[in-house]
């Protein structure tokens, strides 16, 4: 998570906590705020590039931040929207009261973003980069055909790849062809 806003929402926390008087109940600690997550679940994995987090509050009119923002509250049930940044992703959210003490929790959302590994068959090995890098993925080339292959005339062209073509990959992936002038 980024520094600032790990900074961002320990200062909302803070200014939301409240302090001073206890109303002359010197000694007695007030009630926490309660605070539930439904989705997502610690440590999910997801593959877009929000996530929705819900769950509920008690008492009802409590105010609930996530990543430092307000959420929408209705009847003790919160909802914010949540951008995520490829990889790992540490929410928090707060909720505060007044007359209670604050309730801080965070969240662990990766977001694993798949790609659909193209066709490659036909392709010349010299146009394999610039159609792999754009999905971020990356090529690893074998020569095959032969001695009598590098005597013919053209390019090699990609006569086989693994993962297959269709196939959901993480980016980052490494796709291997055999390249060829003659399949």
């Amino acid at each position: 998570m980024r520094p600032e806003l790990l900074i961002g929402a320990a200062v909302a926390v803070l200014a939301f906590a409240g302090c001073g008087d206890d109303g002359g109940k010197r000694g007695t600690a007030p009630e926490q705020v309660r605070l539930e997550i439904s989705a997502p679940a610690d440590t999910a994995v997801v593959d877009g590039s929000t996530v929705d987090v819900r769950g509920r509050v008690t008492p009802s009119g409590a105010r609930v931040r996530v990543l430092g923002r307000l959420a929408q509250v209705t009847g003790g049930t919160f909802t914010a929207v949540v951008p995520l940044a490829e990889g790992a992703n540490v929410i928090d959210v707060a909720a505060t009261a007044r007359g209670r003490s604050a309730s801080v929790t965070a969240l662990r959302v990766t977001r694993d973003e798949r790609v659909t590994v193209p066709a490659l068959d036909g392709v010349v090995a010299g146009e394999l980069e610039d159609e792999l890098e754009p999905l971020g993925l990356r090529v690893e080339a074998e020569r095959g055909g032969g001695l009598l292959d590098e005597l013919l005339p053209g390019e090699p062209v990609v006569c086989q790849q693994e993962p297959a073509a269709g196939t959901k990959a993480q980016r980052g992936t490494t796709v291997r062809v055999v390249v060829a002038k003659t399949c």
